[in-house]
């Protein structure tokens, strides 16, 4: 090969190296320059959609007077977050540009709280809101589950439980918290029938068969099964 991987990939080239070689997904590709530059080139154009989208966006909330219509505010506050989310996804250094989405969101949250004057059940909501929110962005900090959430993901449905099972253990807990009791079950189910058919066919599956054990053993302690 004569193109490397980039040293901050986006979600089509950090899914090409998951895939790549690997026995769990069907039809793996091999990992190739024109693989790669393909992967790479998706990744770029991503990024200058995002680039252009958010120069937009940052133009409409800063255009934002004082005397606002609150579903204007709440459907800023919505695009916000899903941008952060798109962000988190790229593999380009956009670390200003999420801190960026946080003041505004905090300036937002804070034009919010005023609309809301001594309204103690609004604030208590609105803290939930904030609580939750951080919680959602520490959780994308994890790639996988940047690359799970990413609106436009490259991880087909289908891919799904390979993409889970190739994870090391820390961002594999982090993406765990993303499904609901029905969701592990259907995954668990599904890992245990692809490894059952790998190992009938030859393939050493001793290493996903542990990621397997660990997804089995958060799902009970999380009280899912």
């Amino acid at each position: 090969m004569i193109i490397k991987p980039s040293e901050r990939p986006g979600s089509h080239e950090r899914h090409l190296l998951r895939k790549a070689s690997n026995p769990l997904f069907p039809f793996a590709p091999t990992l190739d320059d024109d693989n790669l530059i393909d992967a790479q080139r998706l990744d770029h154009e991503a990024l200058q959609t995002f680039n252009s989208e958010f120069r937009t966006l940052l133009e409409e909330t800063t255009a934002l007077t004082g005397n606002v219509d609150s579903d204007v505010i709440l459907q800023l506050k919505d695009r916000l977050d899903r941008t952060y989310e798109t962000a988190s996804s790229l593999g380009d250094e956009l670390g200003k540009t999420k801190d960026a989405i946080r003041k505004l969101l905090g300036f937002m949250m804070a034009s919010v709280r005023r609309g809301a004057g001594s309204d103690m059940q609004a604030h208590s909501e609105l803290d939930q809101e904030e609580m939750a929110r951080e919680a959602h962005f520490a959780l994308l900090d994890a790639p996988l589950v940047a690359d799970l959430l990413n609106p436009a993901s490259p991880i087909h449905p289908d891919e799904l439980v390979p993409t889970l099972l190739s994870a090391d253990k820390d961002e594999l807990q982090l993406a765990l918290q993303m499904f609901d009791e029905v969701q592990l079950l259907a995954i668990l189910s599904q890992g245990a029938a692809l490894l059952e058919q790998l190992q009938g066919e030859g393939v050493n599956v001793s290493v996903p068969q542990e990621k397997l054990a660990f997804m089995q053993g958060y799902a009970e302690f999380a009280g899912g099964l």
